[in-house]
């Protein structure tokens, strides 16, 4: 299909002897913001770092608008990541480490200045911007990643759990900017636990556990597939990976004490 943002056939990944990612397939279309959801543990991370080329996997095959992950500069080039746990260069500034950002990518310096400085403004990180990167708060270090990611207007944005320390503005920002993202064509893949917001954002799911990909497609989709999930996202990421059961009885304990 021409349209095919991603590609991910037969992906595995071990760590020793322990397989963290177990021969999963998925697509992701142009316009489509997939949902990759999990316990912790599942994988989902592990996955992602392979699609950014940070992890090998043993096995499988990965494309980025049909480039394999082989080539590994063009496949990048057209990817903004947001990494689960951001690491920055804590002796620069959040204007230093963009302008290296953009060196590195090589981007035209007067249109990658022009929208640094829209997304510094809609993220309000201008009185930062000269603060060491290490005296700033975890918020204010994934906004620094999240520009770092989106200043170069990749058509496929790959976002491990991007609303982590973020206060309320700035997560209802990026919400807006990831749905602006499949609107304009391009893709989103986005892990997070919240969801809320995987239910209102996304347009197709998959779901992890244990390596395996166990469940995949529409909201509505996997209400059809999960036999008694009829609720929210929650109730059928619940039973789906069998989660739900003695849900009731340990709340119960908790709250007698």
């Amino acid at each position: 299909m021409e349209n095919l943002a991603v590609v991910v056939e037969g992906l595995s990944v071990c760590y020793g002897t322990f397989t963290a990612v177990d021969n999963v397939s998925f697509t992701v279309k142009s316009g489509e913001i997939y949902g990759l959801l999990g316990p912790n543990g599942a994988g989902k991370t592990t996955a992602l770092k392979v699609l950014v080329g940070v992890l090998e996997p043993r096995a499988g095959k990965v494309e980025i608008f049909k480039t394999p992950l082989s080539n590994e500069l063009a496949a990048k080039s057209l990817i903004g990541y947001v990494p689960e746990e951001v690491v920055l260069f804590d002796s620069l500034t959040p204007r230093e480490f963009l302008e290296f950002t953009a060196s590195i990518r090589r981007l035209e310096t007067n249109t990658v200045n022009a929208r640094t400085e829209k997304l510094v403004s809609a993220f309000q990180l201008s009185q930062y911007f000269d603060t060491p990167i290490a005296a700033l708060s975890m918020g204010n270090k994934q906004k620094v990643a999240i520009i770092a990611a989106l200043m170069h207007e990749p058509p496929l944005l790959i976002l491990d759990e991007p609303l982590i320390g973020l206060d309320a503005r700035s997560s209802k920002i990026l919400k807006e900017l990831i749905v602006f993202q499949a609107k304009k064509g391009g893709a989103v893949i986005f892990s997070t636990h919240i969801m809320e917001v995987a239910e209102k954002i996304c347009t197709k799911v998959g779901i992890i556990s244990k390596g395996r990909m166990i469940g995949e497609g529409t909201v509505e989709d996997l209400r059809k597939l999960v036999k008694g999930a009829e609720g929210s996202l929650e109730d059928i990421f619940l039973k789906v990976t069998e989660q739900e059961a003695g849900m009731e009885e340990t709340i119960r304990a908790l709250e007698e004490g």
